[in-house]
């Protein structure tokens, strides 16, 4: 996976690492300098905020520079050298990247409204595979009391960010106030693991305050590289609807099992609902990890396990580390008494107010209103469960003059510009198969000189097209599917298709919009995703010896009706033919009236010459011929749906043959008309 890792602004650890080592330093970022750039990108400072390493003792000496105790102030040089300085307080006497391991627990939230990036740093905590990802060297990057002299003050952590792994270097300046740490912290005053992830995360955001507010399954997608899935609780009914609550808690154990990170937050409608307590003992407005979710065996002794009844629980953690539900199934509740004590011991249940707590998935239901999975995708073919199969592609939104060149047409809402969009032509190749799709735009730093990077509100169209589409839409057609519109980073779609060819138009809201974006579509066998960047047929040097379309036609043959063959009906396909290309239906079994509902795009240099239409009976030995009929389709014919008689082959005195057709047919002489 990190074999093509990306050093974030061309930093490279190993590089400056070894330079700092050289000159006997400690490491300054000059990209993320200890200044109040690094911490707001608007407004002024509160208190005096002094930017503090974990510890200085028995370390390099640090250069001189002038204010030293308060906000630093950089130079240009990555690691400078100069004279010696008064070395500062240190922050603690054992500075650790972790201290017993890494734990969900160790996370508090500090003064920055992040709720939603420690609940996903508490998630990410909860799985060894995941966090070392993000947290790669580990044991070489802790501090070793035995070696001094190999500090140097340098660290690097890796996030998944648009498409690619990216490896981001900062230096161990933290800040603080009163000699505590403002932002996350850990339980522990001496590990530091949950503090420096968050600084490397801050600087790929463009400060500490651009942290503010923003969106868990961000968060969530940058530690894992997965897609998430955001899941609207109220919208969905799933409180009330016991069918859909316990399809969701199947998927649920299916994310956590297979390595997957989930949060969980309730609406704040206003300004006063955020972080405002519920009687329940839930916060509004604020972003909870889920750390468990399991299957709880009721009863005790030998009777729990001859007993069927098992209640699907969730276990929650608040990142202020305190505050829990207070409901059933809380920490000090009565109904633990209906679990043995070693089920009790082996779910990890506590009395203690450390933010961590149980409730039954119903209850989750009733209580939160949003829920969403980061979901790894599987993409290996050594696994034993499900592998899919990754489309990545990227692309932008650019605005031009020219229709034919613009690319940011906005939604449906804008009919004339709408086809101006990028669009992205894949195949669902199973008679029906679940496709995901996800889009993400360009995630936008936020700084002094460009103010807040605020998102665009993004969406998508998925149309069912023309079995043989390979130009751009230039008309509506059948609507597959569509995603939500929301001015989040990222947008996903969990659906469902039949056999066929699709085409995916991403969008801004409104026209005219720049961005970049990236989409990524999941499929169960390879979908052959690619843009569609020709409006119509190039000409070529073979055109004018081989001709140029002069006309385009779509046939839509809808179905038949009254086919010939035994009492169960035919198992019938229909075959569109038009100079000298092909395009077959699947087969509908055991019908006399079939529904085929496939399409054909032609781009026809010989009007003159019909397109035939043939309906075939599939056989074991050998197919069967049904009949057939031709279509002049003449851009003049204004009546576009045909109910026609099936003819036989004959070329001088065809006669009918038993069933009917019904044909959609629109023609045009302009090859951007369909």
């Amino acid at each position: 996976m990190f074999s093509c890792v990306k050093p974030y602004e061309d930093q490279s650890y190993s590089a400056l690492r070894r330079d700092c080592l050289r000159r006997k330093v400690l490491f300054e970022d000059p990209l993320f300098p200890a200044t109040d750039d690094s911490l707001y990108y608007k407004g002024t400072p509160g208190p005096t905020v002094r930017w503090k390493r974990p510890k200085y003792r028995g370390h390099f000496p640090a250069p001189h520079r002038p204010g030293w105790g308060d906000a630093w102030r950089m130079g240009s040089s990555g690691c400078p050298s100069s004279s010696l300085r008064p070395r500062a307080p240190d922050i603690c006497e054992d500075p650790r990247l972790f201290v017993d391991g890494i734990s969900s627990h160790d996370l508090h939230q500090g003064q920055v409204g992040n709720c939603w990036f420690v609940a996903a740093c508490s998630s990410l905590a909860s799985r060894e595979s995941l966090w070392q990802k993000v947290i790669p060297d580990w044991k070489e990057q802790e501090w070793d009391p035995e070696k001094p002299d190999a500090y140097t003050g340098i660290f690097h952590f890796r996030f998944w960010r648009f498409g690619e792994w990216v490896d981001v270097v900062i230096d161990d300046r933290l800040p603080t106030v009163n000699n505590q740490l403002i932002y996350c912290h850990s339980n522990s005053r001496n590990e530091f693991w949950c503090a420096l992830v968050e600084k490397a995360y801050a600087k790929l955001a463009g400060c500490y305050q651009a942290l503010d507010g923003g969106n868990t399954a961000d968060a969530l997608v940058d530690f894992t590289g997965g897609v998430s899935e955001p899941i609207d609780l109220t919208e969905g009914d799933f409180a009330n609807d016991e069918t859909k609550r316990n399809q969701l808690f199947e998927r649920m154990l299916k994310v956590h099992s297979r390595g997957g990170l989930i949060s969980a937050s309730i609406k704040a409608v206003t300004a006063a609902d955020m972080e405002a307590r519920l009687a329940c003992g839930l916060v509004k407005g604020h972003a909870y990890a889920v750390t468990d979710v399991r299957k709880v065996r009721l009863g005790h002794g030998l009777l729990a396990f001859f007993k069927s009844e098992k209640l699907d629980m969730i276990r929650l953690r608040n990142p202020w580390g305190e505050r829990e539900w207070n409901g059933p199934w809380s920490d000090t509740s009565e109904e633990w008494q209906k679990v043995s004590k070693s089920e009790r011991e082996k779910m990890g249940v506590t009395v203690q107010d450390d933010g961590e707590f149980w409730m039954t998935f119903e209850d989750v239901c009733r209580y939160f209103t949003d829920i969403i999975k980061c979901r790894l995708i599987n993409t290996s073919y050594l696994s034993i469960h499900k592998t899919w199969e990754e489309a990545r592609l990227h692309g932008a939104w650019m605005p031009h003059e020219d229709p034919r060149q613009n690319r940011s047409g906005g939604c449906i809402n804008h009919k004339d510009t709408f086809f101006q969009n990028p669009q992205y032509i894949f195949d669902v190749k199973k008679p029906e198969d679940e496709v995901l799709i996800c889009i993400q735009q360009r995630p936008k730093r936020s700084t002094r000189r460009e103010g807040k990077g605020e998102n665009l509100a993004i969406g998508f169209d998925i149309y069912k097209v023309e079995e043989n589409r390979q130009y751009r839409m230039h008309s509506l057609q059948h609507k597959a599917a569509s995603s939500i519109y929301i001015n989040s980073r990222s947008v996903f779609l969990r659906t469902e298709q039949p056999e066929g060819r699709y085409v995916i138009i991403p969008t801004t809201f409104e026209p005219g919009h720049t961005g970049e974006f990236l989409l990524r579509v999941f499929t169960d066998v390879p979908s052959n995703c690619r843009e569609l960047r020709l409006d119509e047929p190039p000409h070529t040097c073979w055109s004018s010896l081989c001709g140029y379309p002069q006309l385009v036609t779509q046939v839509h043959v809808l179905g038949a009706a009254g086919l010939k063959d035994s009492t169960t009906g035919a198992n019938s396909y229909v075959i569109i033919k038009c100079e000298g290309e092909k395009i077959r239906s699947t087969v509908q079994k055991s019908t006399s009236t079939p529904e085929y509902n496939v399409k054909g795009i032609f781009y026809r240099k010989k009007p003159s010459q019909p397109i035939t239409v043939q309906v075939w009976n599939h056989r074991v030995l050998k197919d069967e011929f049904l009949g057939q009929v031709h279509l002049k389709a003449d851009p003049d014919n204004l009546q576009p749906l045909h109910t026609l008689h099936l003819r036989d082959r004959n070329s001088r005195q065809p006669s009918d043959l038993p069933g009917t057709v019904a044909v959609h047919i629109l023609s045009s002489t302009s090859l951007m008309a369909v």
